[in-house]
């Protein structure tokens, strides 16, 4: 996965604004390319490594595919995790996802079992498929004055704004299939699924924004349109469990 290395000047330099005749969404930053795409050319993300197998260990998954090993590793973080609090984790995760909460920024949400968390400069967290480089999901947040997603316009109008000025570059071409709105306790989310064409791949891809604790939210997912079939039920599976809690 990769990143812009001016990635924190470009979400720096996003902001929202309302003009004085409208409530018009008003979206700028200096350069304009999606999460998936630029942190896969430009940065090479170290995977944090929730287990570290002892010498014996290590030759036995020696002897294992990647994706059994990153199964493994998985399932062995799931299983202390159950030790640490297995009633919040029976109530939270879904079969085959894991449940990630940040506490601090006050959002939640499902990933696929077996993707690993790494670290990419200007995202609040991602987990992505070692081996599928457009399987993902990402989350970032921006300030606004905003109290509700609502007052930045219809979920077309939002979600078209944001995809052509934030998460696709202009060399490729968008296409905007969905986007509607929903309640959840209370609070308004606008989800959206598009394409991405480049030149040599399709990225087909969700999301899912909201406006809570002073912050704008922005989580997105997707794989490779070859692989969407495939991928789709879990990817809506990850935006639909997509929460923010009142901080």
């Amino acid at each position: 996965m990769a990143l812009l290395k001016n990635s924190a000047a470009l979400y720096k330099g996003l902001f929202f604004n309302t003009s004085a005749s409208s409530n018009q969404l008003v979206l700028q930053c200096p350069a304009c390319f999606p999460v998936y795409y630029y942190r896969r050319r430009n940065y090479s993300p170290q995977a944090r490594a929730e287990v570290s197998p002892s010498t014996e260990q290590g030759c036995f998954l020696e002897r294992l595919g990647r994706r059994q090993v990153l199964s493994l590793g998985a399932m062995v973080a799931c299983i202390s995790l159950y030790q640490a609090n297995p009633v919040s984790l029976a109530a939270e995760v879904k079969k085959g996802f894991q449940f990630v909460s940040d506490k601090k920024d006050g959002y939640s949400f499902l990933y696929p079992f077996g993707w690993q968390e790494v670290v990419v400069q200007g995202q609040d967290k991602v987990f992505k498929d070692v081996i599928e480089p457009l399987e993902s999901v990402s989350i970032n947040m921006v300030p606004t004055s905003k109290q509700d997603i609502r007052e930045l316009g219809s979920p077309k109008e939002v979600a078209d704004a944001l995809i052509k000025r934030v998460l696709a570059p202009p060399s490729q071409k968008i296409k905007l299939v969905d986007a509607s709105e929903h309640d959840a306790d209370g609070k308004a989310y606008y989800t959206f699924e598009f394409t991405a064409q480049a030149p040599n791949f399709t990225r087909h891809a969700l999301g899912a924004i909201a406006i809570a604790n002073g912050k704008f939210y922005t989580l997105t997912t997707g794989a490779n349109e070859r692989r969407w079939e495939k991928m789709k039920d879990r990817l809506h599976t990850v935006v639909d469990s997509f929460k923010i809690d009142k901080l």
